[in-house]
């Protein structure tokens, strides 16, 4: 065990070929910055401790120099580029592909403004510093691409190559079911500005509330009539346009079949209240929005019967009478528990009044039971 870890960090140790490249990098910029040094200290003088040329001492130091200096860069570059690999992991090919073509013009970009470094005349020291400037403005051109991927890929449209992005369900056209329209609730959660947009009524939808009107039983007479009026209320609606369509699927028997083939060739999301049917056309690839689920998500956090524990922190404003909190924000009066205050009291929920301000609980300490509904406020 110990031998392996010795291995792994001798092999990590043990400069890579990028490294030695870097490292090489390094020695011939430094090497030509010592040339050009000595160059100048010599002043035409050609030597240096005698018989010793300047030049080759020049070079000879600003080698060693590189060597030492260019080992530690590129070892602090490989691992900056380990970490950026890392963190790369999380980035999607969106963010990739427009970063590649943010690098490609910052490249571009870093040549045209880094090239007047060669009127220098020496190119030991214009290429390094050519490169340092083309690096850095292909980096800066891979942070801005990535950043903006959106953007910068629409300027291609679909020919970029990218899967477009998932549309939400809440946007697209939504072919309305049956059991929509005789429930009504829809009404309501179109009035609150949740819903709107584009409705599709197929022709057997209207066809089976047509016939629920019809009928002589007088429950299924109701909810027949019940949808008529609320698919006209619908159409009436602002914000929203109610379309009634041919039967799309001649060929299919079921309404709630026709449904969801009318809902696939329209790429269209499916608005129902039917849980059984929501399950079957969310397995045949269509989008669902079921008002049961939403009804199921915005019910009251506790119901009469429910008992919970709660923690009173101050008495009522009626006798008797503690006040305590969910963990939502709920006030829960608590019946006969003013001194409890300040204790957690196991109590079950008599009613829930929903208020302008919010939801208001009403309960009585578990252990004495539930109050007569008379005693109720």
């Amino acid at each position: 065990m110990g031998d392996t870890g010795t291995r792994a960090r001798r092999a990590q140790r043990v400069p890579s070929v990028v490294v030695e490249l870097m490292r090489l990098c390094a020695v011939v910029f430094f090497a030509g910055l010592g040339y050009e040094v000595a160059r100048l200290v010599a002043q035409g003088r050609g030597t240096l401790f005698g018989s010793v040329d300047a030049v080759w001492v020049g070079l000879l130091l600003g080698s060693g120099a590189g060597y030492v200096l260019g080992g530690v860069l590129g070892r602090t570059t490989v691992s900056t580029v380990a970490a950026t690999e890392r963190a790369l992991r999380d980035v999607s090919a969106e963010q990739i592909v427009a970063g590649a073509f943010g690098v490609v013009v910052g490249t571009f970009a870093g040549a045209a403004v880094a090239w007047p470094v060669f009127l220098i005349g020496q190119p030991l020291l214009a290429v390094p510093l050519f490169g340092f400037v083309v690096l850095t403005l292909a980096l800066l051109g891979y942070r801005m691409g990535a950043a903006r991927h959106e953007s910068m890929l629409s300027l291609f449209g679909t020919g970029a190559g990218m899967a477009p992005r998932p549309v939400s369900a809440s946007v697209l056209d939504r072919v309305v079911d049956t059991s929509v329209a005789i429930d009504g609730r829809v009404l309501d959660v179109v009035r609150a500005g949740f819903l709107g947009g584009r409705m599709v009524v197929p022709a057997s939808v209207l066809g089976e509330l047509q016939g629920l009107a019809d009928a002589s039983d007088d429950l299924r007479r109701g909810k027949g009539r019940r949808g008529l009026e609320v698919l006209e209320a619908l159409r009436r609606e602002p914000g929203v346009e109610l379309v009634v369509t041919e039967d799309e699927a001649p060929g299919v028997a079921e309404v709630d079949a026709k449904l969801v083939r009318t809902a696939l060739d329209r790429g269209a999301a499916l608005l129902t209240l039917d849980t059984n049917l929501a399950k079957a056309a969310a397995l045949a690839g269509v989008r669902v929005l079921n008002l049961h689920a939403l009804a199921l998500a915005l019910r009251p956090p506790v119901t009469a019967g429910d008992e919970v524990t709660v923690l009173l922190t101050k008495p009522g404003k009626e006798a008797g009478q503690g006040v305590g909190y969910l963990d939502d924000g709920t006030m829960v009066v608590v019946e006969r528990a003013r001194d409890k205050v300040g204790a957690e009291l196991a109590v079950v929920v008599t009613s829930v009044l929903t208020t302008a301000n919010g939801r208001l609980v009403f309960a009585a300490p578990a252990s004495r039971g539930v109050p007569a509904p008379s005693a109720r406020r």
